[in-house]
């Protein structure tokens, strides 16, 4: 009994492995790039959303994922946003227990740029049955919130922004 030949779009797919480019696009780094805050003389809120965090059980080795909202009000200096990309990346292959890893990017993120505030909200993803949420953050001594303005609300349009 004779075979049957392939499709010709299956007969141009080859499998392998391909060199590691001697150059990687990106790779993850304990390292915190900032750059001069353009309107320092300005309370305004910076928040970043990392929807895809991940590091691991420091106990069983499982992997566990975060939603990371960082909210900063900068001084004289912001963080870049790569450095920051990478910077959360390291945490992939490290153990941690949520609360550890929440506190150590406070430090961290306050260590190279020492802003006005800063606030992390982390919602670790559930394990066990259990969602676990971690709020942390620094306040600069001496450094006084604006009062908040109250505006009349206005209907909201969804957009899928966060």
């Amino acid at each position: 009994m004779a075979k049957k030949n392939p499709p010709a779009e299956q007969a141009a797919i080859k499998t392998g492995s391909r060199a590691k480019p001697a150059n990687p696009p990106s790779v993850p780094s304990k390292h915190l790039d900032v750059f001069p805050n353009p309107a320092a003389g300005r309370d305004y809120l910076i928040q970043f959303q990392i929807p895809e965090f991940t590091c691991h059980c420091p106990l069983t080795g499982q992997p566990d994922f975060a939603h990371f909202t960082i909210d900063m009000i900068a001084d004289e200096l912001c963080i870049e946003l790569k450095s920051l990309k990478m910077y959360m990346w390291s945490y992939r292959d490290e153990g941690a227990f949520h609360e550890a890893v929440t506190n150590a990017i406070v430090d961290d993120m306050v260590a190279v740029s020492s802003p006005r505030f800063l606030r992390i909200t982390a919602k670790w993803y559930v394990r066990g049955g259990i969602y676990t949420n971690v709020v942390a953050e620094y306040r600069k001594p001496g450094w006084q919130p604006p009062p908040p303005v109250h505006l009349p609300s206005l209907p909201t349009q969804q957009t899928g922004l966060l």
